[in-house]
């Protein structure tokens, strides 16, 4: 996947629909599903990162990595390292991040209804 050059007009239109709409700019921080999933395991409390690994199962170390990268970057997780020998490092919501929980409980409810609605 390109990037969207940020002289283009589609980069101005996203980021102007960002900054004026606060659901656009939610599902941006949150969007993609390694990062929604990812909260939704740290909802019930501190993880370290092999347990988060195993917990979504299919994804690489370097995806998960960089998408802890960015929901640290955005302030929705925090990340502790212990030192020890091996490190041990944790990661949990911070308070905004926690504050997605009753949004992550609906979408849990909404997909259910969805899914069987809609099954084929």
């Amino acid at each position: 996947m390109t990037k969207i050059k940020e002289t283009s007009t589609n980069f101005a239109n996203k980021k102007a629909l960002i900054d004026e709409c606060p659901e656009l700019y939610a599902s941006k921080l949150i969007g993609g599903q390694w990062s929604l999933a990812i909260c939704s395991y740290l909802i019930n409390g501190k993880l370290r990162f092999g347990e988060l690994r195993k917990s979504l199962g299919n994804i690489t170390e370097r995806m998960l990595t960089l998408q802890l990268r960015r929901l640290e970057e955005d302030k929705i997780i925090t990340r502790t390292v212990f030192a020890e020998v091996p490190p041990r490092v944790e990661y949990e919501l911070t308070e905004i991040g926690s504050q997605l929980k009753p949004v992550i409980e609906e979408l849990e409810k909404w997909g259910i209804i969805h899914k069987k609605a809609f099954k084929s």
